[in-house]
């Protein structure tokens, strides 16, 4: 077998200014200790041709003609970026791992999933996007709000002046989130409760959740609001001091951990998500689980010093890093043959069962 693994590898640091603590151009991006774990985890299965999902990919991937593509591209440009490699590989029709165009297209945009998810009756914030300043005399949201890029990820546009408490607070941040990223900005209700992500692997009815990961905002630096942006991600989390924020399995009562997998699971089918993808949530102040964002792209940093959530809940579930990757391709692979890898002799061939860690509700 031939596998084609799609990315894009963040630039050397000097010349990502690594050392300006906002600037987060490249933060969706891969390591090349990402790229190179996925590279040897797909080894399993045959050979592996990288495959930067640069201007050059359509004629490389048209050279290369792999069985599969291994797609953790997260694209150049625009707000449909994380849709053209699919896009490509579909024009071309070769096979890929991962959610289609569409899906990915839509969960990209934080607008479009939140109202895919409400007409679908998937809790989530209320909300409203803003394309200029003056759209915000029209803003009814009581406060506290918080505020974002309408199409980012990674942490990226995330930062913990983003929760605003009065009018001018949110004028100010929308303003320059606005203009760093030219793009809407959407404002939506700020949820007071316990944040926390759900893995899912699988399809269809066999789609399941790995372990639920809760939040500790109290590892947080003192005086810092209880928000996992780009600062809690990228600047004071770092390897050789790194915050002790995530519990998994989550200690929560078995009522709410069962309404956690079932709302993410609903959010993860409403999407049309396929094969894998991290879902985001936080509890609203009447107990009930709201959908953030998903992730269809899931980060799969290796490193376990690094808090990367989808190989965190993999862990804690019984799959190595390796493991995890090849179990990607296997779900992938019988989605689109309807048969398993010819030659695959490994053990595991299905999520096990697994749950948040129950406490007496």
């Amino acid at each position: 077998m031939r596998i084609g693994l799609a990315y894009n590898e963040k630039p050397d640091p000097a010349s990502a200014k690594a050392h300006d603590s906002t600037n987060d151009a490249f933060a969706e991006w891969d390591d090349p200790s990402t790229i190179a774990a996925v590279e040897q985890a797909l080894g399993l299965f045959g050979s592996v041709v990288r495959l930067e999902a640069d201007q050059f990919f359509p004629q490389k991937l048209t050279l290369a003609r792999p069985d599969l593509v291994f797609n953790i591209a997260e694209g150049l440009h625009g707000q449909s970026r994380e849709a053209l490699v699919p896009a490509i590989c579909e024009y071309l029709n070769i096979p890929y791992t991962g959610s289609d165009p569409l899906t990915l297209a839509l969960s990209l945009h934080k607008g479009r999933t939140k109202e895919t998810l409400a007409y679908r009756g998937v809790p989530t914030a209320p909300f409203t996007c803003a394309e200029t300043p003056t759209d915000l005399e029209r803003m009814a949201l009581p406060y506290p709000v918080f505020v974002k890029p309408v199409a980012e990820g990674s942490g990226k546009g995330v930062f913990t002046s983003n929760l605003c408490a009065t009018p001018h607070a949110l004028r100010e941040r929308v303003r320059f989130l606005l203009e760093r990223y030219a793009e809407p900005v959407l404002i939506e209700t700020y949820l007071p409760g316990p944040e926390f992500t759900v893995a899912i692997l699988g399809n269809g009815a066999d789609a399941s959740c790995l372990p639920v990961i809760g939040f500790d905002f109290s590892t947080l630096p003192q005086g810092a609001p209880p928000v996992y942006g780009y600062e809690a991600k990228w600047v004071w989390d770092r390897p050789e001091a790194p915050l002790a924020i995530f519990q998994c399995p989550a200690r929560v009562p078995t009522a709410l951990g069962r309404e956690i997998e079932r709302t993410a699971l609903d959010a993860y089918h409403a999407l049309g998500c396929r094969d894998w993808c991290r879902v985001d949530l936080r509890v609203d102040r009447f107990g009930v689980p709201n959908i953030l964002e998903l992730n269809p792209l899931p980060g799969i940093i290796p490193d376990p010093a690094m808090n990367s959530c989808f190989p965190k809940a993999a862990r804690a579930a019984g799959f190595g890093y390796d493991e995890l990757i090849q179990e990607v391709v296997r779900i992938a692979w019988r989605r689109v043959s309807g048969r398993a890898i010819a030659g695959d002799g490994a053990r595991r061939h299905a999520v096990p069962p697994s749950r948040a860690a129950a406490i007496p509700a």
